[in-house]
C-alpha cells in the first residue's frame, strides 16, 4: 500500500547536462534509462544558473540566484541570504526527517542547511555514497516520511579514465568542438564517469527496492548545469543551461513517458509541496509539475530565464528563452566583449581552444538565436534588423524579469562579499591564485 504522504529522494550529479542514455546519447547508462523507462523524463529542464552552488541554491530553495544570495560559489564565499528557506525547513515542518548524503555544495558547512543527519564519509564519489546512503535508510526513523539528498561528484572534472580504447577512437565530442583526437578523449573520459555515476545511481535505487519503498517515494534525478567542456558549463547557451531531469513515482510519474513542455529547477520544490499536501511558501518562483506529469496542461512557463554572476571570476549575464528564441544580455561594461577563460574548467578541449586563438575571438554584448533554425546557437542574429522586433520583445521581457525578481545587477556592478576568492577576468585557469576581497567590490 503506498503510503499519503510520499518519501522524498533528491539524486543528483555534477555537471553532467543532459549526456546520459535516454537523452539519446551513445553513453551507456542503463540505470538511469531504468529510471526513465518507470517515470516521466523531461526533454526541456533547464537550469537557472550554469554554475553548482547557484544552480542548487535555486532548485533547494525555489527562488533565483539573484533572489536567494547564491550570486557566486559556497566554497569561494558566497552564501544563501536566508537558511529557512531551504526546502529542508519546509519539510521539517511538515513532519520530514532529513538527510544528506555526500555532494550539497550549497554551504561551505553542510551542518548549517538544517538536515537531521549529514553524513560523515571521506569523498563524494559513488562507490562511497551508495552504502553511505543504504546505512542512512536503514537508520532512519520508520514512523516519518523522509527527504534524503543523494549527492554524486561524478561527472565533475577530473574525469575517470577512459575504460574503452573504442570510445576514444570513435566517440564524438559535444557538437560545438571539433572533432580531434583530443576532444575525443576528453568525452571518452567523461563516459567513464558517467558510467561510474550511473552504478551509483543504480546503488540508490537497489536500495529503494531493497527496503520495499520505491512505490511510496517520489525520485527526483537531475544535475546542476551542463558539462565542463568550453562553451557549455558557466555559459547560458543551452549547453550550460540544459539538464537532465527525471521524476519516478506517485503524482502521476510513472509510465515512462517523455514531456517537452519547458520546465525548469524552480519547479521542482512547488512540486514536492503539491504531493507532500503541503502550503506552498510565497516565496517560491516555480510552478508544480503535477498538472503536467497528469495531463491537466501542455504547458507551464511561456519563457524561463537564467543567469551568472560569479563563476570563478565576474562575469555578469542574463537570458531569457522561450519556444523559439534565446536572448543573452552581458552586463559588465568593463569586461568588452572578450572571453573570460578562468570561468571555464582546465581540459584537453579548453587547451585546443587556446591554442587556436580563443581568447581573440570576441563575445557579443548581446545575443540572439533562433532555436528553430540554429539550435547550437553559433548564428547571433542580434545585429539583424530583420529581427529587431524580436530582439525588442525579448529585451523587455528580460528586464521585467530583473525589476520583479528584484535583480542588484540593474542597479550597477555587483560586489562579491568580503572574504570571497574571486580570480581575474585575464585569469587562463580557474587554478591561478584568485584573489581575496578584503571589502565588499567588483574584481
Amino acid at each position: 500500500m503506498s503510503r499519503a504522504t510520499p518519501n522524498v529522494l533528491y539524486v543528483h550529479s555534477h555537471d553532467t547536462g543532459r549526456y546520459v542514455q535516454p537523452y539519446g546519447h551513445a553513453i551507456p547508462t542503463p540505470n538511469i534509462q531504468r529510471l526513465a523507462d518507470q517515470g516521466v523524463l523531461f526533454r526541456q529542464a533547464f537550469c537557472t544558473v550554469p554554475a553548482c552552488s547557484g544552480s542548487r541554491a535555486a532548485l533547494l530553495t525555489g527562488r533565483h540566484a539573484h533572489a536567494n544570495g547564491m550570486l557566486g560559489l559556497a566554497h569561494r564565499g558566497w552564501a544563501l541570504d536566508d537558511h529557512s528557506q531551504h526546502l529542508v525547513h519546509t519539510l521539517k515542518a511538515a513532519g520530514y526527517w532529513t538527510g544528506l548524503i555526500g555532494e550539497s555544495h550549497v554551504s561551505a558547512d553542510p551542518g548549517e542547511l538544517g538536515y537531521d543527519e549529514v553524513a560523515d564519509v571521506p569523498d563524494h564519489h559513488a562507490d562511497t555514497i551508495v552504502p553511505a546512503f543504504w546505512d542512512m535508510l536503514e537508520r532512519r526513523p520508520k514512523d516519518r516520511p523522509f527527504f534524503a539528498s543523494v549527492g554524486f561528484v561524478e561527472t565533475h572534472r577530473d574525469f575517470a579514465e577512459p575504460v574503452s580504447a573504442r570510445d576514444a577512437l570513435y566517440g564524438l565530442p559535444p557538437a560545438n568542438l571539433p572533432d580531434t583526437p583530443e576532444t575525443r578523449r576528453d568525452m571518452a573520459a567523461f563516459k567513464a564517469s558517467a558510467r561510474k555515476l550511473d552504478q551509483g545511481v543504480g546503488g540508490v535505487l537497489d536500495a529503494l527496492d531493497s527496503a520495499g519503498l520505491a512505490q511510496d517515494t517520489l525520485v527526483i534525478f537531475t544535475t546542476d548545469h551542463g558539462l565542463a567542456f568550453p562553451g557549455a558549463k558557466a555559459t547560458l547557451t543551452d549547453r550550460g543551461l540544459g539538464v537532465l531531469l527525471i521524476l519516478r513515482g506517485p503524482g502521476g510519474f510513472t509510465g515512462g513517458t517523455v514531456q517537452d513542455a519547458l520546465v525548469t529547477h524552480l519547479d521542482l520544490f512547488p512540486t514536492i509541496c503539491e504531493l507532500a499536501g503541503i502550503t506552498p511558501p510565497d516565496w517560491l518562483q516555480g510552478r508544480s509539475l503535477v498538472p503536467l506529469a497528469q495531463g491537466a496542461t501542455a504547458e507551464l512557463h511561456e519563457a524561463v530565464f537564467a543567469e551568472l554572476t560569479y563563476h570563478a571570476a565576474y562575469e555578469p549575464q542574463r537570458s531569457v528563452r522561450t519556444r523559439r528564441w534565446k536572448y543573452i544580455r552581458r552586463f559588465d561594461d568593463e569586461q568588452g566583449e572578450t572571453v573570460v577563460p578562468a570561468n571555464t574548467d582546465d581540459s584537453p578541449s579548453k587547451s585546443l581552444w587556446l591554442e587556436h586563438g580563443w581568447l581573440e575571438r570576441p563575445v557579443a554584448r548581446e545575443q540572439l538565436y533562433d532555436l528553430v533554425f540554429d539550435p547550437n546557437e553559433a548564428a547571433n542574429l542580434a545585429a539583424d534588423p530583420a529581427y529587431a522586433p524580436v530582439l525588442d520583445e525579448l529585451r523587455a521581457r528580460l528586464e521585467r524579469w530583473m525589476r520583479e525578481t528584484g535583480d542588484p545587477l540593474l542597479d550597477g556592478p555587483v560586489a562579491a562579499p568580503p572574504g570571497a576568492l574571486v580570480n581575474s577576468r585575464d585569469d587562463v585557469s580557474p587554478d591561478v591564485e584568485p584573489t581575496t576581497v578584503d571589502a565588499a567590490a567588483v574584481l
